[in-house]
């Protein structure tokens, strides 16, 4: 077991790059199953969860080879479902696309219940029941997911409609379909950035999409799809997380690597809150703010306030001059680091599950505190940029899940960051 050694009270300054996105390299990695021709997919982040995914691709037989640092060749010819690590696949809920992608090329395979952060009830009905309506039934025994196909029972135009605007079902829903002989329209899809690269890339493989961007696709997928070659966009939740970073620590810090377009209404918030930042064609300069203001942080599907930059956002509010209110409706348990802040002196309220009440400014002191998922191990790591003294936060795999060598490229910036063993 690791854990880092932060001390705190340094303004970070200087220049750092936004890696390729966590979630949108996850499904681009599971699309290569749908081909037996090569795809190469470049920029893609050194981070625990794209390191799992490729060794499920590996345990089901496709050859992989880094061509660089970042860019790997994906060549899924002679793949079995049957040979799949199912412990893999329970460490990570990402692991949850290669189920599309299975549906897609096999009719008949078994798969193990998808792992991934403690931040409550994350239900896959959304995922299979608009799988039913692609003839596919799944049935749960043995703590194993039976998964068998009949297409031949699917009219060729269908209808399928979300329960709820899901990231991953949205995903799960292309994957499969991108080999289905026929037309798909699917309603209250998930938009995000992440989400539209996946389709652009299914594009470059011959499958035939409309309105992306939009919540209603319409997919016409191929028999058989070609190889193609992808660039991950930059992760918009990383970029996010560090502009708070250097925020919260009154620091001077460039983010290259930026994209605008996927944080509008991110900057627009962090504006509201008193935030000095300005813009360029392809970065973010945060610079030092005098007072922060107090805002109502809500988290909508995009282009809504992510919940993944939602803890990062509440530790930014510990030091608005008033009350901040924090509302995630989408997980129960993602206020468990509130209760860490609040051992490091933040005045914080949880009302129930999804609300919560932050009152400041407060100064914050150095704790022993423990990360429990990746976006709360991010903001404890900012919190004990900000707090006096010296902290230690454990289980930092969960950080390492998302996030490249986070503490060499803070230290970069200044910050007194270190990884130790426990």
């Amino acid at each position: 077991m690791e854990k880092f050694i932060v001390l705190g009270g340094r303004a970070l300054k200087g220049e750092i790059e936004t890696r390729g996105s966590k979630n949108a390299a996850t499904p681009l990695l599971a699309a290569c199953l749908l081909t037996e021709e090569t795809c190469e997919i470049d920029n893609l982040p050194l981070i625990e969860d794209v390191f799992r995914i490729i060794e499920i691709l590996q345990s089901l037989g496709a050859e992989t080879e880094w061509m660089g640092e970042r860019k790997l060749r994906v060549r899924a010819k002679d793949i079995d479902p049957e040979k799949i690590d199912q412990e893999k696949i329970c460490q990570l809920r990402s692991s949850i696309l290669i189920l599309g992608a299975l549906v897609a090329r096999f009719g008949n395979f078994k798969f193990a219940h998808p792992g991934g952060c403690l931040i409550g009830s994350r239900p896959l009905e959304t995922h299979f029941e608009a799988l039913k309506e692609l003839g596919v039934s799944i049935e749960e025994k043995e703590n194993f997911y039976f998964v068998r196909k009949d297409w031949l029972k699917v009219e060729k135009n269908k209808k399928i409609v979300l329960r709820e605007f899901s990231v991953t079902a949205t995903e799960n829903v292309l994957l499969a379909t991108s080999l289905f002989p026929g037309k798909i329209s699917l309603r209250i899809a998930a938009a995000e950035p992440h989400v539209q690269e996946l389709c652009f890339f299914l594009e470059k493989m011959g499958v035939k999409i409309k309105d992306i961007g939009s919540h209603s696709l319409e997919i016409e997928g191929k028999e058989k799809l070609d190889g193609a070659k992808h660039t991950v966009i930059p992760d918009p939740t990383e970029s996010g997380t560090l502009a708070i970073a250097a925020a919260a620590t009154r620091g001077k810090v460039k983010i290259k690597n930026f994209r605008a377009d996927h944080a509008e209404l991110v900057l627009e918030k962090l504006k509201e809150m008193g935030v000095n930042f300005s813009l360029g064609e392809d970065f973010l300069e945060i610079n030092p703010s005098v007072r922060f203001r107090p805002a109502k942080i809500q988290t909508l599907p995009y282009p809504g306030i992510p919940t993944d930059l939602q803890a990062p956002l509440a530790v930014l509010c510990t030091q608005g001059e008033g009350a901040s209110l924090i509302h995630d409706a989408m997980y129960e348990n993602r206020f468990k680091y509130l209760n860490e802040l609040e051992k490091m002196g933040a005045a914080v309220k949880i009302l129930n599950p999804h609300e919560a009440l932050i009152s400041g400014p407060t100064p914050l002191y150095g704790k022993q505190i423990k990360s429990f998922d990746l976006r709360a191990g991010a903001t404890l790591i900012i919190a004990a940029l900000m707090a006096q003294g010296r902290s230690e936060i454990s289980d930092i795999y969960q950080v390492d899940r998302g996030y490249e060598k986070i503490e060499e490229r803070l230290s970069a910036l200044g910050a007194d960051i270190k990884r130790v063993k426990e």
